[in-house]
Order: C-alpha cells, then sequence, then structure tokens
C-alpha cells in the first residue's frame, strides 16, 4: 500500500471514497466533507487544513482513508481542549496547531478509519502518527471514533477522553402517544403540555426532504442559523451555500423541520438520515415561542423516527434536558496522543480522573430518566451497560 495526502477532496474519487464509508453514515460520505470544503466553511481559511490521509493499493485503488484537518483553534470540534492550550501557553510552548480526525462542526460518532481491514486501520494510524511529527503538531485527536477505531486506537496508545450525549432509542413505537405511555404521570405531562404550548401559540410545521426545499426554504435555513449565532455573539460556522450543497448532494438524506406562523418560516431544525439513524444537526429561529426548541428538535425528530421506523435518534451534543424527554445517556469518545511526554503524562492523568466523573454521572442519569423505575434497566443500551461495567 501506499500513503499520500489529500489536500481536498476535489483529489479523491468520490466512489472510492463512499465505497469504504459504511451506508448508515451520511456525515461521512465524500458529498458531506465535500460540500464544506467547497462552500468555504471547513478550509486553510477557516481554521481547517485538509490533510486526509490515503491508503491505495497496488492497483492504484483507495483502500483506506482518514479524514485529517490541521487545525490553528479548537472551535467546531465539541470536544474542547482550551485548558490544555491555555496550559501550553503559560509553558512557553505551542498548542496550536495540531492534528484533528473529525467531520468539522458535527459531534456524532462514527468511522473514522475508513479500512476494509485490521491491517489498513493499523496503517492509517501509524501514518497520522508520521504525519504529527513532519508538521511538528503539538497533538493527534480523533473525535467521535466509533468502538472498532476507538479499540485500534487504544492498542496503538491514545488516550480516550470520555463524554456523556443524549440519544433516543425506538423500542418499535406505534405511534408518539405509544411512546408517551412508558413514562411516568408526571413526565407524560409535562410533554403534554409543551407540545400544547407551541400549537396555541399559531406554530404549525412542515417535514421536508432535501429535494423538496426551493431557494425560499434555504435561504430561511440560512437566515436562521445565522441570526440565531449573531445573537449569542458569534459567527455562524455555515454558510448559505453549504445548505444548497447539502440539498443538492444529499436530498434524500437531508430532512428538515420548519416552524411555520401565518406562513412565515420562523424557526428550522435541519437532520441527517443514514442506515438507522437521524442525525440532529443545526437549529435556527427568530421567534420566541415557549417549548419551540423541544418541539422541532426533539418531539418532530422523535415523530419521524417512529414514523419511518428509525431506531435511533442523536440530537446534538450537551442537553442533560433531554434526559427528562426520554434521551437516554450515552457515552461518546475521543482518542488522544500528545507529542510532548511531559504534557501527555499530564493530561493523561486528568483523564483518568475525568473518565471516574463522567461514569459517576452516567449512574446518576440513569436515576432520572422519565420512564417508571422499574422499567429502567431493561431500556438500558448495550453500550450504556458496557461503559458502566468499565474500569480503567
Amino acid at each position: 500500500m501506499t500513503l499520500r495526502i489529500a489536500r481536498s477532496l476535489d483529489e479523491v474519487d468520490a466512489a472510492q471514497w463512499n465505497a469504504l464509508a459504511p451506508d448508515g453514515a451520511p456525515l461521512l460520505r465524500h458529498e458531506f466533507l465535500h460540500a464544506l470544503e467547497r462552500s468555504g466553511c471547513a478550509t486553510r481559511e477557516t481554521g481547517w487544513e485538509a490533510l486526509h490521509l490515503l491508503l491505495h493499493d497496488a492497483a492504484g485503488q483507495l483502500s483506506g482513508a482518514m479524514p485529517l484537518y490541521l487545525k490553528s483553534h479548537s472551535w467546531g470540534e465539541f470536544v474542547f481542549d482550551f485548558s490544555w492550550a491555555e496550559a501550553y501557553r503559560r509553558a512557553g510552548l505551542r498548542y496550536y496547531p495540531r492534528l484533528v480526525s473529525a467531520v468539522p462542526f458535527t459531534p456524532a460518532t462514527g468511522p473514522r478509519l475508513l479500512a476494509r481491514d485490521a491491517a489498513t486501520r493499523t496503517a492509517l494510524i501509524e501514518g497520522a502518527r508520521e504525519l504529527l511529527r513532519a508538521c511538528g503538531a503539538s497533538s493527534l485527536h480523533v473525535l467521535f471514533p466509533g468502538r472498532p477505531d476507538r479499540e485500534a486506537l487504544g492498542v496503538a496508545g491514545l488516550m480516550p477522553r470520555l463524554d456523556i450525549q443524549y440519544h433516543w432509542h425506538n423500542e418499535g413505537y406505534a405511534s408518539f402517544e405509544d411512546f408517551l405511555a412508558g413514562m411516568t404521570a408526571e413526565k407524560r405531562k409535562k410533554i403534554k403540555r409543551e407540545r400544547r404550548r407551541v400549537a396555541e401559540a399559531g406554530i404549525h410545521c412542515r417535514s421536508l426532504r432535501g429535494r423538496e426545499l426551493d431557494d425560499a426554504d434555504l435561504d430561511a435555513i440560512y437566515r436562521l442559523h445565522d441570526g440565531t449565532f449573531a445573537r449569542h455573539g458569534n459567527a455562524p460556522y455555515l454558510n448559505r451555500e453549504f445548505f444548497g450543497l447539502l440539498a443538492q448532494q444529499l436530498p434524500d438524506a437531508m430532512v428538515v423541520e420548519l416552524a411555520l406562523r401565518d406562513d412565515e418560516t420562523v424557526a428550522c431544525a435541519v437532520m441527517l438520515q443514514g442506515g438507522d439513524t437521524l442525525y440532529g444537526r443545526y437549529w435556527g429561529a427568530d421567534a420566541d415561542v415557549h417549548s419551540l426548541h423541544f418541539e422541532l428538535c426533539y418531539y418532530r425528530g422523535i415523530e419521524y423516527c417512529i414514523r419511518e421506523r428509525v431506531k435511533r435518534f442523536e440530537p446534538g451534543t450537551q442537553g442533560e434536558h433531554k434526559l427528562l424527554r426520554g434521551f437516554m445517556p450515552t457515552p461518546v469518545w475521543s482518542m488522544h496522543e500528545i507529542a510532548d511526554p511531559r504534557f501527555a503524562a499530564a493530561i493523561g492523568s486528568w483523564l483518568a480522573r475525568e473518565r471516574g466523573a463522567r461514569r459517576r454521572w452516567l449512574r446518576e442519569a440513569v436515576r432520572h430518566l422519565p420512564f417508571r423505575r422499574a422499567d429502567i434497566p431493561a431500556r438500558l443500551p448495550v453500550d450504556v451497560r458496557d461503559c458502566l461495567a468499565e474500569e480503567d
């Protein structure tokens, strides 16, 4: 096999890349990652310099790939290491640039080592390490890897970091009411009241695929996305061109929930479906309506999964309030290699303490699920049970 670096996905055959990406991983598809680059959202100018690793076999076919970026900051990653950067600064050292394998602006677990076999996966890890040394970066970070990649990276010596997200699981519900029936009466009434408040505010919702969006819809989606970032004093990660490319390149995977009042779009939630999972991605609103965020980003997504028989709904990062709405606390991981051995030892020790604290929080979070107490153990997914059983 031969290893090379692609500085843009323009250099990579889309069909060969997609042949390595699992069918249920729309965020790893060439179309999604290329749209981020082509629109200018993830480029060297925005701090995401592409250094994608490619492995080719003797026939010149792509046998392995790793989305990889040289990062000049830590924004848009959702694995927060700003304290590590500050420690480097105080020591008179540079933390940036650093190598990051991730889907930009996307805290969703999935493959990061797109490989045909274990040998190719190992070769990609070693290629990333070689690049780490060659470019003088401080560290290598693999964000939200799936379990096979996480295990391979752990064997290679990268340090694991544990975090918690909140995911919804479809247990074969016939309707939203069927889902609510498993909750305690108090929590069931609370959710029904939140949904009524949205309706009483004169809001009605539409669910559209990417192929059904027109220019006016896409203009509204970007306007709401941009305005929501601006109200928090930030520039948006994404631009109008990206949303247009997403609708054009992944028309069946893109799912949009629009909230309208008097025929004017006042909020939106952009999601992507891949295989048996719905990924909640981008939210925007210019109307201050009680519970509208819960309706558009959570309840409408749950209804979509029930209707389309999708097994899992990942609405995004953080948010303990999702617990009370039926989302399971779920372990997610990142893997880290720090080039400086002194910082590697200190960060490794800190990560071990953090993992212990996160596992304690996971146990506590399970106690606050809104389902009837006797039903909770049987509802816990395998990854939750495994994490609770593990010890460092």
